[in-house]
């Protein structure tokens, strides 16, 4: 399962790492996380806040893709559960 979280920054972090979520009011960071079945963490990547669901979905697999690469094909297939705001460019 994959889905992010708008969460606010520090004072302390840079202009270029933060952004501004319209859909939470929030001034800050989104994190992405994935999950496997169990609800342990899989992939993990934070994006300024104003980088859209599906910018950061596309983010986090491409930096995760070498793990399904690498998987030995005889391992059952990998199915990925979003939610509807993942959808939008997918």
């Amino acid at each position: 399962m994959i889905d992010s979280q708008a969460v606010k920054n520090t004072c302390n972090a840079s202009v270029e790492t933060k952004g501004f979520c319209f859909y939470k009011c929030t001034n800050g960071i989104k994190r992405h996380l994935g999950t496997d079945s169990l609800g342990f963490p899989f992939f993990a990547h934070c994006t300024p806040a104003n980088l859209s669901d599906d910018q950061g979905l596309i983010e986090l697999l491409t930096r995760g893709i070498d793990y399904f690469k690498l998987k030995p094909s005889e391992l059952p297939k990998t199915t990925i559960l979003v939610d509807n705001r993942h959808l939008q460019k997918l």
